[in-house]
């Protein structure tokens, strides 16, 4: 092999070769495509399916850019294959900006099911408050479709028809429609129904824009399912206001999947002191048992690490923090209760020696959960190490009843437990009140004296004679807003103390924080009532107020010493 083609025949051959080692690679990535992903313990890489397609591909959409991995994007692609496979029917996604959310959702995702998952015939309707948003995703789309390089794995998959940015088609019958919020006039039906960003955050404090929003969601957005049994709803968006879309799916309680993802973790855990998973079974890998541990820890410090997270937090201030980058929105300002007011009471330390105990009811007679529920908070006040009196909250509930309940009576062989948890089903407002003013030992129970509270008292006093507690009618003045603002300095003296780790606790702290714009207002008017029944009695004095006290009784004191003095070096005999 030393003839004049010899290096010809070489080039060739080495031609060949490398021919075959791409497509050797390529039905390997195809392969590693096609099945789910997983989590390679022996490599510690998540390994095939929609995101092993998002890397095979990035450099077409994002050419000199790395893509940086991380687990909140297999978080992500976990729950959308879920969707492809069947195991999810609707999604909700809360993920902070920049996490890929519109790439993975409305461009590699619907790319993977037609090519990968060879689902070519399914159809998208992919909506966003603006159709400009959903269009730029549909070029990508295109783009991504039409490369070279894709087209070297997935040809025979399908071929594109028409290739606008409004709507994309192939020759299985399948389609991807742009459209925005309001804009269905086209008719369309999807099989997949994807809602990116529903919200424009400029306009999130304008509660025309925002309510309607919402309801095109509910009465619109719904109806543009091909098949309501098997096609599928996806929504990904950063929270920008308590009553957004995904505030109306959670205090509603659709039937969605909720994947939230915080910029900054957020220790939560069951009664059990397990984590919450999603349907799937996935959980945050950043939860530990111990909360001090993993409070606060990033999601995603290799593309956010904390000096630029600390430096995006500060521009974006506390309000669009709370909201676009924890995905817990609160008023502006954090409300007028505000989180940090509540001073916390060491974790499974026990309760301080209470001097008062009572409870403070915000009733309403209703099983029907559209309506306003019931809710009870119970108090404790106690000294401090100063010896000035401070306030505890002890427990609290947020329930639906009726007024009251059926009464029941023991089964054969039913002891007595099994019986008490059977009658607990059936307890009304007044058994669940009378209940928690015994078990607690209250001394007291507040009722607003409004004729709902009236009812409630007298069926208390009627069945309690020999009760050890009293019932007391609070007469309200002021709406709810201006009974708040008056108890707020209360809360900003660091008077109030709770165990900020129960879940109980937790629910009140929350409803405080975004109330006046939350869903529910039945426990803080429980709190403002039970705050402002402390200060009428001086049992919540503030601090300067005390101190002022002290002086002006030292001054008095001193004054008298010196009018005694005088009066015995005037007058004879007095010494």
């Amino acid at each position: 092999m030393n003839g004049p083609f010899d290096h010809v025949l070489r080039r060739k051959q080495l031609e060949q070769f490398a021919c075959l080692l791409a497509e050797r690679r390529r039905r390997k990535e195809k392969a590693l495509h096609k099945q789910r992903g997983y989590w390679d313990e022996e490599t510690g890489e998540w390994v095939g399916g929609l995101l092993a397609f998002t890397k095979y591909f990035w450099h077409i959409l994002e050419p000199g850019r790395e893509l940086v991995t991380g687990w909140p994007l297999e978080a992500i692609c976990e729950h959308l294959e879920a969707v492809t496979f069947g195991e999810i029917k609707k999604l909700l996604m809360n993920v902070p900006p920049g996490f890929m959310k519109s790439l993975l959702t409305d461009v590699f995702w619907p790319a993977w099911e037609w090519a990968a998952m060879e689902m070519p015939h399914l159809r998208y309707v992919a909506f966003s408050y603006s159709a400009s948003l959903t269009e730029r995703d549909n070029g990508r789309f295109r783009d991504l479709m039409m490369h070279p390089d894709f087209q070297a794995v997935y040809a025979s998959a399908f071929r594109l028809r028409k290739t606008g940015e409004t709507k994309i088609t192939n020759d299985k019958h399948g389609f991807k429609l742009a459209t925005s919020v309001g804009g269905v006039g086209t008719g369309e039906r999807g099989d997949r129904i994807i809602l990116d960003d529903p919200h424009n955050v400029k306009e999130s404090e304008s509660e025309v824009v925002r309510d309607e929003t919402v309801r095109w969601f509910r009465e619109s957005m719904s109806s543009r399912l091909n098949d309501i049994s098997k096609s599928a709803v996806v929504i990904i968006m950063q929270r920008v206001h308590e009553d957004d879309v995904s505030g109306n799916i959670l205090a509603t309680e659709l039937d969605y999947v909720h994947l939230l993802i915080p910029m900054r973790f957020v220790w939560d855990a069951d009664e059990e002191g397990e984590p919450y998973p999603t349907e799937i079974g996935w959980v945050d890998p950043r939860w530990t048992p111990n909360a001090d541990e993993c409070d606060g820890e990033l999601a995603w410090p290799d593309r956010f690490p904390e000096d630029e997270t600390a430096k995006l937090e500060d521009t974006l201030g506390p309000y669009a923090t709370a909201g676009q980058m924890q995905q817990t929105p609160e008023p502006r300002g954090g409300g007028i209760i505000k989180r940090e007011f509540w001073q916390p009471w060491p974790p499974g330390a026990k309760f301080p020696a209470f001097s008062y105990i009572f409870a403070s009811l915000d009733g309403a007679f209703t099983e029907d959960e559209q309506n306003d529920p019931s809710a009870l908070t119970i108090w404790g006040t106690f000294e401090n190490d100063e010896g000035n009196t401070r306030a505890m909250l002890v427990f609290a509930w947020r329930k639906f009843l009726q007024f009251e309940g059926r009464r029941l009576y023991p089964d054969k062989g039913e002891n007595q437990r099994e019986f008490m948890e059977r009658q607990m089903k059936e307890w009304g407002l007044v058994e669940w009140t009378q209940h928690s003013m015994s078990y607690w030992k209250c001394d007291r129970l507040l009722i607003e004296a409004k004729a709902s509270g009236i009812s409630t008292a007298q069926s208390l006093e009627a069945r309690n004679r020999n009760k050890n507690w009293s019932v007391q009618l609070e007469q309200v003045k002021g709406d709810k807003v201006a009974r708040a603002l008056a108890v707020q300095p209360t809360f900003s003296q660091n008077m109030i103390y709770a165990p900020l780790e129960r879940n109980w606790c937790r629910m009140v702290i929350d409803e405080c924080a975004v109330f006046p714009k939350g869903k529910y207002k039945d426990l803080t008017d429980s709190v403002t009532q039970a705050i402002k029944h402390m200060r009428d009695m001086g049992l919540l004095q503030y601090d300067e107020d005390i101190r002022a006290q002290q002086v002006a009784e030292a001054r008095l004191e001193s004054q008298q010493t010196r009018l005694e003095n005088k009066l015995r070096n005037y007058l004879p005999g007095t010494g």
